[in-house]
């Protein structure tokens, strides 16, 4: 059974054929044995015309039902004109006027709903009843016979209503779904875009440090060996403190590692600045650092922002300030936010290096910030100080913006 009914539904126009074959054979019957064609000569000429046209209106009813509906209101007109009396073959009318309402334009289907509202009339005034009966019953007749056609033309209409309510269903499901991926999308993005600023501020910060250290150590290994020795020692933290941080972000990446996420190091804060400041005099750079205001608990994000742009910052001293560079730090703690101001007094970075990453796509650091200070809803200003060397301003609020 279900193979038949799914040979019905591949096949449509085939099955619609075979009704108006079947439709055309009783109305040659009807022909034969009943009164049709059997009136003057026009009437004799026109009935095969009439119930030919009439099944082809059923046998391509879904191809073209605009133009079919058309096809029958014509062999009506020519049925009126003609005195051909009703056949079977007129219940294709019927049937055009259900399948124009479920599937034809809304023009075909308010034509096809005026027609069947006045061909029972039509038909009562073309062949009246020979019998004697009042105006009441003859009203009667036409509206019992214009039910059927009304009937049909609401079952289509509500079936097209249906069909373009889940029509409308599955669009938004299609469309919650491209947008559910687009999502996905986004958030994948935005993790590697935060993994790929963590791993920078942790490579270029503590590897800048060992090259430092290391450089130095070699230079007074025979001279100095205790310096040497202090440098190995930096070294050495500074390499322990880039693989616990390492690890820290490597466990993000991971999945039900939650029992070994106990060695995984916090977040920095502002209160590890000094410690990155301390650092970072003991590789060789002299730093001046104040804070000013009431330092108070401020919101993760913005102390980790806070954290990562003055480690940058001193970073790209180290890198770019050129010998004998010197570098301030200033947290200011306001009451809706929290200001940093970091200088240095050295020869400063090249042009593409501070205006969005370069051609070169040299920069990734100052591309980091500005997206950090974005993500917090704050503000960056870098560049040139005027009198030499380069200077970071950034304002963090403690609400991000809307």
């Amino acid at each position: 059974m279900q193979r038949l009914y799914d040979f019905i539904r591949r096949h449509p126009t085939g099955v619609d054929c075979f009704w108006a074959v079947f439709l055309l054979g009783l109305s040659g019957m009807t022909i034969v044995v009943g009164d049709a064609g059997r009136g003057g000569g026009a009437e004799r000429i026109a009935v095969v015309p009439v119930v030919l046209g009439l099944c082809a209106v059923v046998a391509l009813r879904r191809r073209a039902p605009e133009k079919m509906l058309l096809l029958a209101i014509g062999m009506g007109v020519v049925q009126l004109a003609f005195g051909v009396r009703p056949t079977v073959a007129n219940f294709a009318m019927l049937v055009i006027t259900f399948t124009v309402a479920t599937v034809g334009e809304r023009w075909a289907s308010r034509l096809a709903l005026a027609c069947s509202l006045v061909a029972a009339g039509l038909s009562q005034l073309r062949w009246p009843d020979e019998s004697p009966r009042g105006w009441v019953e003859s009203v009667f007749v036409v509206v019992v016979m214009t039910v059927p056609f009304v009937l049909a033309w609401v079952l289509g209409d509500s079936m097209r209503t249906r069909r373009a309510y889940f029509d409308q269903l599955e669009e938004r499901a299609a469309r919650l779904e491209r947008e559910r991926e687009a999502q996905s999308k986004v958030a994948v993005a935005a993790e590697r875009a935060r993994i790929a600023r963590e791993l920078h501020d942790v490579v270029a910060h503590n590897v800048s440090v060992m090259v430092v250290q290391a450089d130095g150590a070699a230079y007074v290994l025979d001279a100095a060996p205790d310096q040497a020795r202090q440098a190995l020692e930096t070294i050495s933290s500074t390499g322990r403190q880039a693989l616990a941080e390492m690890r820290r972000l490597l466990g993000v990446l991971r999945t039900g590692d939650t029992r070994e996420s106990g060695e995984y190091v916090p977040q920095p804060d502002v209160d590890q600045i000094e410690d990155l400041i301390d650092q970072v005099r003991t590789a060789g750079l002299a730093v001046d650092f104040k804070i000013e205001g009431t330092p108070r608990p401020l919101p993760s994000g913005v102390e980790l922002t806070a954290y990562r742009i003055v480690q940058e910052a001193l970073t790209n001293t180290r890198k770019h300030g050129g010998p004998n560079a010197g570098a301030s730090v200033r947290l200011v703690y306001f009451d809706d936010g929290l200001g940093l101001l970091v200088e240095d007094d050295g020869r400063g970075a090249a042009h593409e290096l501070y205006e969005d990453g370069g051609a070169d796509g040299a920069g990734h650091g100052m591309i980091g910030m500005r997206e950090r200070v974005g993500m917090v809803g704050g503000t960056l200003d870098a560049g040139p100080r005027p009198g030499g060397g380069f200077r970071i301003s950034a304002l963090l609020p403690l609400k991000a913006a809307g």
